[in-house]
């Protein structure tokens, strides 16, 4: 028997009307930004203090000309130095059972396309700023912008 309860809603129409957060957008101007490693920190093996490993130091300098490093403040530098130490213990004395850590705590700043994502977090590769990560070209094979220019005008 029909006609029994509400009519059914239109099912286009959106149940919920809050908006989602905006994107930050942020370019990345390769600028080194935040702190050099803390020099001695690592104690002394022999009367030598240890340096860091050449991993961390590669890590480090990263996150220092990354574009989400534009938005640190003094607490997230310190979070990374904590961090920078266990990727050192990781890397140095091969204790593994760090990289999930180091991994999470990575993630909170962005570190993957994934978790920029999550933080609504975009980066903005302008065309001046962009490497060019290709072989150049040779032999007759022209430029695409050139021939674009060529057959618009």
């Amino acid at each position: 028997m029909g006609g029994r309860g509400p009519a059914p809603k239109d099912p286009t129409k959106r149940r919920r009307r809050n908006a989602g957060e905006p994107e930050t957008v942020i370019t990345n101007d390769e600028e080194l930004r935040g702190p050099e490693l803390p020099a001695g920190v690592l104690g002394e093996e022999d009367g030598v203090p240890v340096e860091w490993h050449s991993m961390t130091q590669l890590w480090w300098n990263s996150w220092r000309t990354s574009p989400q490093a534009q938005t640190f403040v003094a607490t997230d530098w310190l979070f990374l130095i904590d961090t920078a130490l266990m990727h050192q213990t990781r890397w140095a004395k091969g204790r593994w059972e760090f990289a999930s850590e180091v991994r999470l705590r990575a993630a909170k700043f962005g570190a993957t396309p994934e978790d920029r994502a999550r933080l609504k977090l975009k980066v903005d590769e302008s065309p001046t700023s962009r490497k060019n990560v290709g072989p150049s070209p040779t032999g007759n094979v022209s430029d695409i912008n050139s021939r674009r220019a060529r057959l618009t005008g």
